[in-house]
């Protein structure tokens, strides 16, 4: 009987061991898991004072015309943080960013094939231009982009930001 006894306490070990391996593993994919998504949140630019009006706008379009390049709607939200803190007032929160850039009404900048960039005027704390899109159906687009210069105190002081975007006017096809 005794023998039984350490045998059953043997095999018990053995499965705890064994158990305990595999919670190991999995506690380790999830710290991977975890820190890997938070890298790729990371690669986000943010606003820095040093970028330029037209670079924002610039970093802006190259995100949407990659959207999904990063992780789903990476894009989406690399627009988002170069978004004037007034603008996303107004625009929402970022889910209901993401619906209104996937809207009927703006749609055509996501995974474009190509930009240009204008500027139409400037002054010390705003710049406007007109951005074309030539959207994945091979129809131009036409809007006015403005970014102003943020003046309050705090992390985004002296960085240029997006203000306003118009809506869509479709100047015709590439073909």
């Amino acid at each position: 009987m005794e023998f039984f006894a350490v045998t059953f306490k043997q095999d018990k070990i053995q499965k705890f061991l064994k158990m305990e391996k595999k919670i190991k593993i999995i506690f380790k994919f999830l710290i991977i898991l975890l820190i890997s998504s938070n890298l790729s949140k990371a690669e986000l630019l943010e606003p820095k004072s040093n970028i330029n009006p037209s670079d924002v706008i610039r970093i802006q379009l190259l995100g949407l015309q990659k959207n999904d390049y990063k992780f789903k709607d990476s894009g989406i939200e690399q627009t988002w943080n170069f978004a004037h803190p007034n603008n996303k007032k107004v625009t929402g929160p970022l889910n209901n960013f993401k619906r209104m850039i996937k809207g009927d009404s703006y749609q055509m900048m996501i995974n474009h094939l190509s930009h240009t960039i204008t500027q139409l005027g400037s002054g010390d704390k705003w710049a406007q231009f007109e951005v074309i899109i030539l959207d994945k159906e091979k129809i131009y687009h036409k809007f006015n982009w403005q970014v102003e210069k943020y003046t309050v105190e705090g992390p985004l002081k002296d960085c240029w930001l997006t203000t306003m975007v118009s809506s869509p006017v479709p100047l015709g096809s590439s073909i």
